[in-house]
């Protein structure tokens, strides 16, 4: 039998955190997938390359090249928030670094699988002055997901419009990490999507978790110890930032004329990659058969 070789590229939603599997190490919605892709386990070689904190141009320059390595009939990449969450955020190179990434993998014969992602200001609960430029950031990167997915012939999952998104259930005591049931969500609608293609051949991933969710005291634990640390960070980096914009959204006095401008930045940088390379026979994945 030959296994259906799978590559996860992306940051700590891809890696798992919120996620615990038996031994404790992260296991997360890639993984649960992958167990359903094919009816035994060990058909499918999972590869998951993703690590906590990384951007677009770390999954491009350092995550890739294993990838391809792993030479993947399915890989994933779900990348862009931690992108959002830097000062130096550039919708650009966003694009410019996903394009390239994509593409490589699509050339290479993989079913590429994306996702859009919720606005991370929302799930943290920041103040609107503060959230409404992170907001218009993840717009950007969505929109750049979207193309770029339709663009590859990608599997993508409209995460934001998921219901289940805002169930609080779904979410880790950080606010921004899936639970094990929010992980499982996602796993299950890449699953079924897979299957109405004829890849995914074994049983969808379970909806419930089989590990206890954590209590109140994993919050005050996590802010103890990971979260001030997360916030000091962020502090020095995006919060200057941050409020930079803000105070440039109380000057123009209009939030709408600021997301005319970043959505015509977008059009103008997805414009800029250049034609659909699959009009040329370049690019995009052929027929993928499920493993047996």
């Amino acid at each position: 039998m030959i296994p259906l070789r799978v590559a996860a590229l992306g940051d700590s939603l891809t890696e798992g955190l919120g996620d615990r599997a038996a031994d404790g190490a992260w296991r997360g919605w890639a993984a649960l997938l992958a167990g359903g892709l094919a009816p035994l386990a060990e058909a499918v070689e999972l590869r998951n390359l993703a690590v906590s904190g990384a951007r677009t141009p770390d999954v491009l320059h350092r995550q890739l090249p294993s990838a391809q390595h792993h030479r993947p009939q399915l890989a994933s990449v779900v990348v862009g928030v931690n992108d959002t969450l830097r000062a130096a955020y550039d919708i650009n190179a966003v694009a410019r670094n996903l394009d390239a990434t994509l593409g490589a993998l699509a050339d290479d014969g993989a079913l590429l699988l994306t996702a859009c992602l919720p606005d991370p200001g929302r799930m943290l609960g920041l103040p609107a002055s503060l959230a409404r430029p992170l907001a218009r950031r993840m717009r950007s990167v969505n929109e750049v997901v979207h193309a770029l997915s339709e663009r590859y012939g990608a599997v993508h999952v409209h995460v934001v419009d998921c219901d289940w998104v805002h169930d609080p259930r779904m979410w880790s005591v950080d606010r921004l990490h899936p639970s094990e049931r929010g992980h499982r969500a996602l796993a299950r609608e890449f699953h079924a999507l897979l299957a109405a293609r004829g890849v995914a051949a074994g049983p969808a991933p379970g909806a419930e978790p089989t590990g206890a969710a954590p209590g109140r005291a994993a919050g005050v634990w996590w802010m103890a110890t990971r979260g001030t640390r997360w916030v000091l960070e962020r502090c020095t980096d995006l919060l200057p930032d941050l409020l930079r914009l803000a105070a440039a959204e109380v000057r123009q006095r209009s939030s709408d004329r600021l997301d005319r401008e970043a959505a015509a930045l977008t059009a103008a940088v997805l414009a800029g990659l250049g034609p659909d390379r699959r009009g040329s026979g370049v690019g995009g994945p052929g027929p993928l058969k499920a493993v047996s």
